[in-house]
């Protein structure tokens, strides 16, 4: 018997159901990718704050998902912690730097808080990039380390706000460097919580005595070493001539956290205490972050070396002979992309996993809008492809991208429909990237091709229409409205009738600021990664041509050929068109440059250290 025939009209929204009108919600709730509002604390605010009006309830990340038959149930789904109570603080760790080092529990509060209280306004980014990444709306920020006047607040200051923002119901997250409760001042403040009459609990982060110097590869301890101590040393100038420093004259190892300033006066005072002048010191600023430099020396040296380098800031020194094995133990400033300052001209949702993988490679992704997924101005050529899929009008249906895969599932989920309509209907993918998103969806692929992941090497391996093996003809190609015709017309050539469907367009976004077009133009980014050739003509006409020291990076031929077009030289092609094989590659020319600056006892410079002059490239 017969299936019985599914409707294909928008099914009506269930009773009860979840609306999609958010007319009626908050601003704050509306604007889901604003940034956060970071507000300096000033004198009034410190002597009587009113924390003002805050969002009144939240919206479940997954709520609009619920109920949908073509939702996907092998995406993750992100779940608020439980809400930090009326009168309770949460002190978090935020670790030293790098934000991969959040705990599991400090995302969950940072994902659940409505206020968060830091010390510095750079930690605003910290909180963006852990809400922005769950879609989740902008949390307010307050800057509690000093006041307007830039004087530093202590920490009974620092409470009296807190505890007025924990009194007011908001659900507070006060955001600490490294851990809580080492080397900060968590203690002072959840003392003064508690003689206010609020509950708190206490989030641990990687301190950051030992977190820095992990990363700037010195073990702090080994077999042999086994002592060690960590000092701080306060703001005033004073301090490290006031310390008395004989207890570390011993052989152990010692940390001094400590600004960058007082590095000369540090080894003084070790040397005067009776610390040998030639024992190897190593000291880092940003540490953990791809800023993050390390210079290492000895006790003598010490002081004009790091002077020298233009250290800034906060500084972690570890002395003792652990620094030596720095030389073999550097994994983080040694990555092929240390540094590099990498542009990303794509979709927002595209970036991401080229953007990460860059990251896994030492580089700072910045990624530059320069085409708009939308969708079709006529989607009544989709409505009736997706009409005929379900009717069996069709043999293979091929994708081509991971925007034609959303772009179909987005119709599917309009009309109720899932995985299942895909029932005896054969599914192409033109590489491994779109394979992996139609898989996400269910469904498996019967053709991807095994050589070149192109169009071409699809062709290569498609088989001919056969009137005895095929009771279909037709094939349904939903794509881009820019794409090219070499499939359509390879399959014609197969014997195949072909419905191409434009099931979205590319639309180029605006010019990026001005900074960021004069740093293409004038070389202050060291790469520029192409995913298509739409990147590359959108990025030159928005943007201008990159300078001649930039690295060009491309993701397959047509990339290549697009580039040749508006007269950029390409000095890096991916193996496969996908985007962890695209930062694979431009990973593997700067490990090829690296060692090559070795080998020739140069420094390592990166592209941009190393621009050429403003003549333009070919063309």
């Amino acid at each position: 018997m017969s299936e019985p025939q599914r409707s294909l009209d928008p099914p009506a929204p269930p009773a009860g159901g979840v609306s999609t009108d958010r007319s009626d919600l908050p601003q704050h709730h509306q604007q889901i990718r604003k940034k956060s509002t970071v507000t300096p604390m000033t004198s009034t605010a410190l002597r009587a704050a009113d924390p003002g009006e805050r969002p009144q309830g939240r919206t479940s990340p997954g709520a609009a998902a619920a109920g949908s038959r073509g939702a996907d149930a092998s995406a993750p789904v992100v779940s608020a912690a439980r809400p930090v109570r009326s009168g309770h603080v949460a002190f978090v760790g935020a670790g030293p730097g790098d934000v991969g080092l959040l705990t599991v529990r400090a995302v969950e509060l940072l994902c659940a808080a409505d206020t968060v209280l830091v010390d510095r306004p750079e930690q605003a980014q910290l909180v963006d990039h852990v809400r922005e990444t769950r879609d989740l709306p902008a949390a307010e920020v307050i800057v509690v380390g000093a006041d307007e006047a830039g004087v530093r607040l202590t920490p009974s200051a620092r409470s009296r706000i807190t505890a007025r923002h924990a009194k007011s119901g908001a659900a507070v997250v006060r955001l600490l460097d490294g851990d809580p409760f080492t080397y900060a001042t968590g203690p002072d403040e959840a003392q003064a919580c508690v003689k206010a009459g609020l509950t708190f609990e206490v989030v641990p982060g990687i301190c950051t005595a030992l977190g820095v110097p992990t990363y700037a590869g010195v073990p702090l301890t080994t077999r042999t070493v086994r002592e060690l101590s960590v000092v701080r040393l306060g703001d005033n100038k004073g301090d490290a001539a006031r310390l008395d420093w004989a207890p570390y004259a011993g052989e152990r190892t010692v940390v001094v956290l400590a600004p960058a300033d007082r590095v000369a006066d540090v080894a003084t005072g070790l040397v005067e205490a009776g610390r040998c002048d030639s024992t190897e010191v190593a000291v880092t600023s940003v540490g953990t972050t791809t800023d993050q430099h390390t210079v290492t020396s000895t006790l003598e040296s010490i002081g004009a070396d790091a002077a020298a380098a233009e250290l800034s800031g906060a500084v972690v020194l570890v002395v003792g002979e652990v620094v030596g094995l720095r030389e073999t133990l550097s994994w983080f400033e040694t990555k092929p992309l240390f540094g590099w300052r990498v542009l990303v001209p794509r979709t927002k949702e595209q970036a991401g996993e080229l953007s990460a993988r860059l990251r896994e490679h030492g580089a700072v992704p910045e990624e530059v809008p320069t085409i708009s997924v939308e969708a079709p101005r006529n989607p009544q050529q989709m409505d009736k492809a997706v009409r005929g899929l379900v009717e069996g009008r069709y043999e293979w249906i091929a994708f081509t991208s991971a925007n034609a895969v959303r772009a179909v599932r987005e119709k599917f989920d309009e009309y109720g429909l899932d995985a299942r309509a895909f029932s005896g209907l054969k599914v192409a993918t033109v590489g491994e990237r779109t394979a992996e998103v139609v898989r996400a969806w269910g469904i498996r692929p019967d053709l991807m091709p095994s050589g070149e992941q192109s169009t071409r090497g699809l062709l290569a391996e498609w088989p001919p229409y056969d009137e005895a093996l095929d009771p279909i003809d037709r094939v349904f190609l939903p794509r881009a409205d820019i794409a090219t015709e070499t499939l359509v017309s390879g399959l014609a050539e197969l014997g195949w009738e072909i419905d191409a469907v434009t099931a979205y367009r590319t639309v180029r976004a605006a010019p990026p600021p001005a900074p960021t077009r004069e740093a293409i133009k004038a070389g202050r980014f060291d790469a520029v990664v192409f995913t298509s050739s739409s990147t590359v003509r959108n990025l030159v006409g928005i943007a201008g041509k990159p300078h001649p020291s930039t690295v060009i990076a491309c993701i397959g031929p047509a990339t290549v050929a697009t580039a040749h077009e508006h007269g950029l030289d390409v000095d890096v092609v991916a193996d496969e068109p996908s985007a962890p094989a695209l930062a694979d590659a431009l990973a593997d020319l700067g490990a090829q440059r690296r060692l090559a600056a070795l080998d020739a006892d140069e420094p390592v410079l990166r592209p941009s250290q190393q621009r050429r002059g403003p003549a333009r490239r070919k063309g």
